[in-house]
């Protein structure tokens, strides 16, 4: 098997870190230290090893540290498919993210041939109660790690849905204006759709096949109003039947971007909504294991994992649990807690930093 993990990382001016040097291995990451040290800013600069906007979906400005604004850079030594890779992020004066690989300027999706990152962070602790928006980004992340190219489709129904919602504003009715937008979008949208359902039977397939401590969700597509059509056909018939009531509500109401992720406690037969905040977490940290163990099987490496207080809501026979899945998957996983105990089920297995500030300047030293 092949391994997948950052083996040096360099920060400049990202966040709060002025400058920050981690040389690690592949066995898991335990960052600790104080709230506010920039143990989350360390795992954002890695989540940008990925194609996207990374963990907090910042804009490349806002990455940039205060009150210098001078821009910021990373730079990583990535071992990938048994050879090493030097990655360079950076930004300058707040313009979008330029990207090198190996010495040559490269886009952002060719990330994705290089590198999986899957992450779990307490914003994603409510998924399950708040609106369907959130569960479609954390499905499409899910998607993404799979088919690189879902970020494509998914750009191009935005755009064509867009100029979509612009004429239905604006009261057109000539049929000429809508043909080809909803070609666009029946094209990408049958895509999106595909790629969704082909990743929760992968996820399906991966909790079913695992021995875990942790629930199994059984999760299936619902629609807000009616079900998705089926076909790329059905979709382009569907918007086009749908337009006048699409005039009179000024955007466009049917597509895969009124889908929603239902889940339900399987063991229970409860609804992920209702079951308990320990439950809801269990079940999320069951999702990004099923993930990643159907990465592994995908791409002959286990994913990188960023795991953002994840000891949170989980009690210490669970917390141990969770360690050892990690470490069966030989999975470089960066974890923060606040303090040390949090990681002691770990013990030799991972390999510790300490994040402290001190006159707002951040330091980061290895513990162990």
């Amino acid at each position: 098997m092949s391994s997948l993990y950052i083996q040096r990382l360099e920060l400049s001016h990202f966040r709060s870190h002025k400058r920050a040097v981690i040389e690690c291995d592949a066995r898991p990451i335990a960052i600790h230290g104080a709230n506010g040290a920039g143990k989350t800013n360390i795992l954002e600069a890695v989540s940008l090893f990925s194609p996207g906007r990374g963990l907090r979906r910042a804009s490349a400005e806002d990455m940039a540290r205060r009150p210098e604004a001078l821009g910021w850079k990373l730079a990583g030594l990535l071992q990938a498919d048994g050879a090493p890779h030097e990655v360079d992020i950076r930004s300058e004066n707040g313009a979008a993210r330029q990207l090198r690989i190996d010495g040559k300027p490269t886009p952002q999706n060719a990330l994705a041939r290089l590198s999986r990152v899957l992450w779990l962070i307490p914003a994603m602790d409510r998924l399950w109660i708040e609106g369907a928006e959130g569960r479609r980004r954390f499905l499409d992340r899910l998607t993404l790690s799979f088919f690189p190219d879902h970020a494509d489709a998914t750009l191009a129904y935005e755009k064509a849905m867009r100029e979509r919602n612009r004429l239905l504003k604006e009261q057109v009715r000539d049929v000429h204006w809508y043909t080809a937008l909803e070609r666009q979008m029946a094209e990408a949208g049958h895509r999106i759709h595909t790629a969704r359902q082909q990743t929760l039977a992968r996820l399906t397939t991966a909790q079913d096949c695992a021995k875990t401590a942790f629930p199994t969700a059984q999760l299936e597509l619902t629609q807000s109003e009616g079900s998705m059509p089926t076909s790329e056909a059905d979709l382009k018939g569907a918007l086009s039947e749908s337009r006048f009531r699409d005039i009179a509500a000024g955007r466009t109401l049917v597509g895969p971007h009124r889908t929603d992720l239902y889940g339900v406690y399987a063991a229970k037969g409860v609804p992920a909504r209702d079951c308990s905040t320990g439950e809801q977490k269990a079940l999320l940290v069951s999702l990004i294991l099923a993930n990643a163990r159907a990465l592994q099987a995908d791409i002959k490496a286990p994913p990188i994992l960023l795991l953002d207080e994840v000891a949170a809501h989980l009690d210490e026979d669970r917390r141990a649990a969770l360690y050892d899945e990690i470490c069966a998957l030989g999975a470089q996983a960066w974890m923060t807690g606040t303090e040390t105990h949090l990681f002691s089920a770990l013990g030799p297995r991972a390999q510790y930093l300490e994040v402290t500030e001190n006159e707002n300047i951040s330091s980061v030293r290895q513990t162990g």
